[in-house]
């Protein structure tokens, strides 16, 4: 009989909260590491990469899109940035209520099967997103698109993390989020050569269309997460010691705030989540929104382009922002690379809105903007599979990354309103004070560095 991959008991993977070395023997990162690790780190990373990619296609896609289909309606077409914002809230929505579910069955049916559900249902739904026929169709398919983009991060970081040794956790965590800007890059390359405000690009579809289209092929990734990988060990021994007793449940989103200690964790995470969340969703990611703003007296191929290519390199610069955290967090510590990054981002934010006019300007100072912001989710892949147990590591994930944004979803439509009113610049502005909560937070966050995984 055939039995999948993850499902084969296999040699044991090596225990990421195994003790580490003695304080005066200094181990290298990669020490240890297997081409099965390997191979964990870049199924995973891959899976988040092209949800990532998704995030970016409909950034650079909601705009033509709205306003081909509010055309018939001048009244609305007249406020789209508030639609805008109506799109992006509910995306999130969705990304909130699949990262909490999906957090709880990562942890109650393993992490491989979540990592395929979510794939396959963020990448149908994103073609689907291509067959809108008016706005809330639309809408609609962004909010079940979110569902499965919601549910990726915590089932691949949580994989990843129980997987791979102890002392290569951090980077390969953070390499996994560090690739989430390729995906990224790769929608912003996709936009150039499908140009989305392109009209009948392939026989009566749009150009937004066929970008939607394209987000179907990432469920080919399906294959190698089936016949590569397996559930990690301190999953399935886990799962083995909560079915001898119903003392402690697998994922369990109550448990998470009934003990003080994962209560506490849990708060921290949410709180830290926020911060960045909003700052990337309701700010960052209205990039493009930006670039028309301050280049609307030109012809929208050229504006096309700048969006394109200033994405592109704001994308190249969150690649690096997410290696800097990465090896800051590596070797001197969480909280201080938490820290500098909330204050970096905070600054290069209302810099580049403030000063971004040009094409020209936008080329260098979206990369500077990108770097800024994205060293946080850098954070958030390396720190929070280390705030909680195994039987709740997904379900706390999950929480920490999605929940939030059931905070945050308001975010992005109140940008849109207070942009209407008071203009993209000064909204982001006052948006910028979010960073504020991050840096408040972190008095009261646990260092984690050099720790194994917590277990009770």
């Amino acid at each position: 009989m055939f039995i999948p991959a993850h499902d084969k008991p296999g040699p044991p993977d090596k225990n990421p909260a195994s003790p580490k070395a003695p304080p005066n023997q200094k181990t290298s990162p990669f020490q240890g590491v297997t081409r099965y690790h390997w191979l964990v780190v870049i199924i995973a990373a891959a899976g988040w990469l092209f949800d990532c990619m998704d995030q970016r296609l409909f950034t650079l896609a909601r705009e033509p899109a709205l306003k081909e289909l509010l055309s018939a309606d001048p009244a609305r077409l007249a406020h789209i940035r508030d639609y805008i914002g109506y799109a992006t809230t509910w995306m999130m929505l969705g990304w909130a209520t699949g990262g909490i579910f999906f957090g709880l069955m990562s942890d109650k049916i393993g992490r491989v099967k979540t990592m395929v559900a979510t794939l396959l249902i963020y990448s149908a739904f994103t073609g689907l997103s291509g067959f809108a026929h008016s706005w809330f169709d639309f809408v609609l398919y962004r909010f079940l698109v979110g569902l499965g983009v919601g549910g990726m991060f915590g089932a691949a970081t949580a994989l990843v993390a129980e997987s791979v040794p102890s002392h290569f956790r951090a980077i390969a965590l953070g390499f996994l989020q560090a690739l989430s800007a390729l995906g990224n890059l790769l929608g912003s390359q996709l936009s150039l050569i499908i140009k989305p405000g392109a009209v009948n690009f392939i026989g009566n579809f749009s150009g937004w269309q066929a970008l939607f289209f394209a987000g179907i092929v990432p469920s080919l990734l399906v294959i190698p997460i089936v016949f590569t990988l397996r559930e990690p060990e301190a999953w399935r021994a886990a799962k083995a010691k909560t079915s001898q007793g119903p003392q402690k449940k697998l994922g369990s989103s109550l448990e998470l705030f009934r003990d003080p200690r994962w209560r506490r964790n849990t708060l921290i995470g949410l709180f830290l989540g926020a911060s960045g969340m909003i700052g990337l969703w309701a700010i960052g990611f209205f990039s493009p929104e930006l670039i028309s703003s301050a280049l609307k007296e030109l012809p929208q191929s050229q504006i096309d382009t700048a969006r394109a290519l200033g994405t592109t390199f704001q994308d190249a610069g969150s690649f690096l922002g997410m290696i800097a955290f990465t090896f800051v967090a590596a070797y001197i510590s969480r909280r201080i690379a938490f820290f500098g990054s909330f204050i970096i981002a905070m600054i290069a934010t209302i810099f580049v809105f403030k000063s971004l006019h040009t094409a020209h300007d936008a080329y260098w100072m979206l990369p500077i903007m990108g770097f800024a912001q994205m060293t946080l989710y850098a954070g958030y892949s390396i720190y929070f599979p280390e705030l909680f147990p195994t039987r709740l590591r997904g379900t706390g994930v999950g929480l920490c990354y999605n929940a939030v944004r059931y905070l945050t979803a308001p975010a992005p439509a109140l940008m849109g309103l207070m942009s209407t009113r008071l203009g993209i610049r000064n909204a982001a502005v006052i948006m910028s004070s979010t960073y504020l909560i991050g840096m408040v937070t972190l008095i009261w966050a646990p260092e984690t560095k050099d720790k194994p995984l917590p277990e009770e």
